[in-house]
């Protein structure tokens, strides 16, 4: 399996830090508002990547963060009156919400950084004792030049930086030593959260946030770090130069970075009026179309958005979908023994492959999703009647591995009205026997099925969803 590394520029093999096992951390949300679809691109991407990984076999510690503090919380909290973790807590379930419609499943951990302060003033008085930090009327900073490595990942020069072009300066107060230097933890201000700290009142700048939250729950050396490519400079570079100055070693073995989402072909931007939340398009397209869509794509190119490519995606899922439906269903008109003897069984070996040499080269997505095509395609032209059921079992895991990897589900199979009203019917009869555990287990698997049951005096009635 190769990766681009980001920091050496090039597709590395993956070599765990520990045999069978994958430690990845990935950049989450500031949660003040809805998540956009900026936010879905490497929240699916990586969900893909952890559900890969998982498929060959590997144990995934998997941890994203939310950061429920910062300056935009804040002003929103402001806005409408009420304490940060109002807000930041809404919308921390909102976003949960629009995970689970994306088929994101949640992370082995989520911490918030709120709950992590206390690892934050650890490190940063290990870097103030080990000289990388120092502290000016209760802010800290990180001394940047004090850490050889600084610009190795983003590949940026700091003198140039300095001189050049000021815009990308680390912003910061007059009085820190180095204009490039950056906050590690700032005073309070007034009506803002705050935390008690050698330094005074005050609450940790965001670098410092995930650094902790990474060591805390994968250890000082990990595998993978993940992000958009926004995050390259200046936060990913920063995570590299406190976390490697206080431990000493390694931070990230492998540097992942998505490419950005464009609107129409245009870069999104609330200036511009094309900042699409993930809410809004829930309205008119289930999620996972827009799952399907963002994979669509290798995910270190730009992707292009747009209703029309939307579309294109819906009639993409539907195709797989219903191959996943007819291999589903045709499996009991299998012969015990085909007629192909074992052709149908290499087939599903052949599609295996070719989704898995997709996948291994840096993940991509776009070439598995053609591999997992493929297999639909022959699916629909193969007889079952003359397929042994082993054989076409083996194309059916084939199919459902290379979906669940993709987070594709296959839909799930409609009852007919006669298979309802029995149930309906042995329900009832379960609950005349005061066998009420069966009862209620009945109606559960209706409702699972999307079947609503309604006791009224008339009788059971009940409805699709």
């Amino acid at each position: 399996m190769k990766i681009y590394n980001t920091l050496s520029r090039r597709k590395e093999e993956f070599v765990p830090i520990e045999e069978g096992k994958v430690r990845m951390y990935v950049c989450g949300p500031t949660v003040y508002n809805f998540i956009h679809i900026g936010n879905a691109r490497p929240m699916i991407f990586f969900d893909t990547v952890r559900r890969y990984f998982e498929y060959k076999g590997y144990q995934v510690n998997f941890v994203s963060n939310f950061t429920d503090v910062d300056d935009k919380i804040i002003r929103a909290a402001k806005e409408e009156g009420v304490d940060s973790s109002v807000i930041s807590e809404r919308y921390i379930k909102e976003c949960k919400t629009d995970m689970a419609g994306m088929g994101v499943r949640p992370a082995t951990t989520h911490p918030k950084a709120t709950e992590e302060i206390g690892g934050m003033i650890e490190m940063i008085t290990t870097l103030i004792e080990k000289g990388f930090a120092y502290e000016v009327n209760g802010t800290v900073y990180f001394r940047v030049r004090s850490f050889p490595g600084y610009g190795k990942l983003s590949g940026k020069n700091l003198d140039e930086l300095e001189s050049g072009n000021r815009t990308l300066l680390v912003t910061g107060e007059e009085e820190k030593e180095d204009p490039m230097d950056f906050v590690l933890w700032k005073p309070k201000k007034e009506g803002e959260p705050f935390w008690e700290s050698p330094w005074g009142q005050g609450r940790p700048g965001w670098h410092i946030e995930c650094s902790v939250m990474s060591q805390k729950y994968l250890g000082e050396e990990i595998d993978i770090h993940g992000g958009g490519e926004d995050l390259v400079f200046p936060h990913h570079e920063n995570e590299i130069a406190q976390s490697e100055a206080a431990s000493g070693h390694v931070f990230s073995h492998y540097w992942m970075h998505n490419a950005f989402l464009n609107i129409n072909n245009v870069k999104m931007s609330k200036s511009l009026g094309n900042f699409l939340l993930v809410r809004d398009i829930s309205k008119q397209y289930d999620l996972s179309i827009l799952r399907f869509f963002m994979l669509s794509a290798h995910y270190r190119s730009p992707l292009n958005f747009s209703p029309e490519l939307m579309e294109a995606a819906k009639s993409g899922l539907e195709r797989i979908q219903n191959g996943l439906v007819r291999l589903r269903d045709e499996a009991e008109n299998c012969a015990e023994v085909g007629a192909d003897q074992g052709a149908v069984r290499e087939a599903a070996i052949r599609f295996r492959a070719q989704f898995e040499a997709a996948m291994d080269d840096d993940f991509n997505t776009a070439d598995a999703i053609a591999a997992l095509f493929e297999l639909v395609k022959f699916a629909n032209i193969t007889d079952p009647a003359q397929t042994g059921r082993a054989d076409w079992d083996a194309l059916r895991a084939a199919a459902l591995d290379m979906a669940g990897v993709l987070g594709i589900e296959e839909p799930k199979k409609e009852l007919l009205d006669a298979d309802i009203e029995a149930l309906i019917e042995e329900r009832q009869a379960a609950r005349k026997a005061k066998n009420y555990a069966r009862a209620d287990q009945i109606r559960a698997e209706l409702a699972d099925k999307g079947i609503l049951l309604e006791d009224t005096k008339e009788g059971v009635k009940w409805k699709r969803k």
